[in-house]
């Protein structure tokens, strides 16, 4: 399965390697894929803007109720925030598509 991983933070792309593209697809598209009623997904955007989570799934956004939003928002803002070149994260978004 071919991946394009795409993720920026504060407005700021940030460049990263095989290893990192793949953790930030697993980890992001694994807890996604675990909530209740996700399809197989191709497409997953991910968007934080302070507490605000934003899922979208094939092009369909995802209801998450607080505690979903919660958790998603704090796995992914710890998991990103000890790349290189990432301070504070304000704002988030990952790109994910799969062929």
């Amino acid at each position: 399965m071919t991946k394009y991983v795409n993720l920026t933070v504060n407005d700021v792309p940030i460049l990263t390697d095989y290893f990192v593209e793949g953790f930030v697809d697993h980890t992001t598209a694994g807890m996604v894929a675990a909530l209740e009623g996700v399809p197989p997904i191709e497409t997953l955007e991910v968007s934080i803007n302070g507490d605000s989570v934003a899922i979208t799934v094939n092009g369909q956004g995802l209801p998450l109720n607080q505690f979903a939003s919660k958790i998603v928002r704090s796995t992914i803002i710890g998991m990103v925030s000890v790349l290189k070149g990432v301070g504070e994260v304000k704002k988030l978004k990952i790109n994910i598509k799969r062929e």
